[in-house]
């Protein structure tokens, strides 16, 4: 599941919840959170952030990138 980003506009928390891509973006802070004058009401919106990246097959090396030695100058 991926992770999303959230700040609230109330109170200025930022957490990240795990959702579905299904689910509706929440709408407000969570209560727990939530330092304004009514927790847990506080309007939030969703933060763009980078996503992660996943290497799949064989891999990368260092030795894959690594100058050769030898012959002569081109």
């Amino acid at each position: 599941m991926p992770t999303y980003e959230y700040r609230c506009t109330t109170c200025g928390a930022t957490f990240e919840v795990q959702q579905s891509m299904k689910d509706d973006a929440l709408a407000t802070c969570l209560p727990e959170l939530c330092a304004g004058s009514e927790p847990g009401r506080g309007h939030v919106e969703r933060l763009i952030s980078g996503g992660g990246i996943i290497y799949k097959g064989g891999g990368f090396y260092y030795t894959d990138y690594v100058k050769k030695s030898g012959g002569g100058e081109e």
